[in-house]
């Protein structure tokens, strides 16, 4: 005979509680003090009980979701549409979900209303949210009504996250161009008050500042026509450039064509190392040496974390980021001298 499955019958008797008690804890409903729900925490791990996701879905009243939330912040950005992250983060997600009978609700919200909007999504949430693109101000305002959320960027330190070396990355990346012999290494940032965006131009600029190199850099919007224009933007202005670390493989292909357009060759003249390893890396031309950010394994992780309850204030996960070489960075028989 198989293993009796534990009810919340006993986490109630091994919690010294009432069923309803036990059951408004598991539910996530206020009322409970801090020690009480403690002591019901510590009962469903000793007992190992998985809650009855449909019968937690009748209590409630409400549909289980797990929630996606990304802010948009220029034209174009939405999901499935013209950026290959919100994909992927979907792609880490559905696989958990699989026979879970929890529906997955996803949230493109405006910079302009996003408060609002995050305040309304805190008060519905059921398993809890996913933060898959966010300002750190605003994962906080939601971790304030909603202990049940998960981040995937980097974030404000009470938020529970599960976040990639973006700092790191980047400056890895920098490091690589100046061991293939690039002495003049611009940079293209994506926007100014993105999380990943600001880590990875701090891991820029801690770079060159640490090689002796001088600082080159123009700002684009995670596009591939911020890209092109910020490229061009550089090479009009320091048309010596032998090399540029671009925060994202979307503007990163934009950039090819900009230098390409001039007669410089990529990756002889300028090379390139890129930052997600998305479809628009190996789809550039050519293919993009870049950054691998492992967003499905994160959001995967994420989502696990809900699922198992409540993710504990500050908790922190981080992923490597890892060198993928491919044809926009010389091979090791062709780098440059000097």
């Amino acid at each position: 005979m198989g293993k009796v499955r534990p009810t919340i019958e006993d986490v109630a008797r091994v919690a010294g509680v009432s069923r309803a008690t036990a059951s408004r804890v598991i539910n996530d409903v206020p009322g409970a003090s801090g020690p009480l729900r403690a002591r019901v925490y510590a009962a469903v791990t000793e007992l190992g009980y998985q809650p009855n996701e449909a019968a937690r879905a009748l209590a409630s009243g409400r549909l289980r979701a797990v929630d996606v939330i990304a802010v948009t912040y220029g034209p174009g950005i939405g999901w499935l549409n013209s950026h290959p992250y919100f994909s992927r983060v979907l792609a880490g997600l559905m696989p958990v979900l699989e026979g879970a009978r929890i529906q997955l609700r996803l949230h493109a919200v405006g910079l302009e209303t996003a408060g609002d909007v995050i305040d309304e999504i805190a008060a519905n949430a059921t398993v809890g949210a996913v933060l898959a693109d966010i300002t750190p101000d605003l994962a906080s305002r939601f971790h304030r009504r909603c202990r049940r959320v998960v981040s995937i960027v980097p974030t404000s330190g009470a938020v529970p996250a599960v976040q990639a070396d973006n700092v790191g990355g980047a400056y890895g990346a920098v490091q690589e161009l100046h061991r293939l012999g690039r002495r003049r290494i611009a940079a293209i940032h994506g926007p100014a008050f993105n999380p990943c965006a600001i880590d990875r131009r701090i891991g820029y600029q801690r770079a060159v500042q640490d090689l002796g190199l001088p600082q080159a850099s123009a700002d684009g919007d995670f596009h591939r026509d911020g890209g092109h224009r910020a490229a061009q933007q550089l090479l009009r202005h320091a048309p010596d450039i032998d090399a540029m670390f671009i925060a994202c493989d979307l503007m990163a292909a934009g950039a090819v064509q900009a230098i390409t357009a001039t007669g410089r060759r990529v990756p002889d003249d300028v090379s390139i190392v890129g930052f997600d390893d998305s479809i628009a890396a190996v789809c550039s031309n050519p293919p993009l040496t870049t950054m691998r950010l492992p967003v499905e394994e994160m959001a995967a992780a994420a989502t696990r974390l809900l699922l198992n309850g409540v993710p504990a204030t500050g908790h922190r996960q981080q992923f490597p980021v890892e060198l993928i070489s491919r044809d926009s960075t010389p091979t090791p028989t062709r780098e440059r001298r000097g």
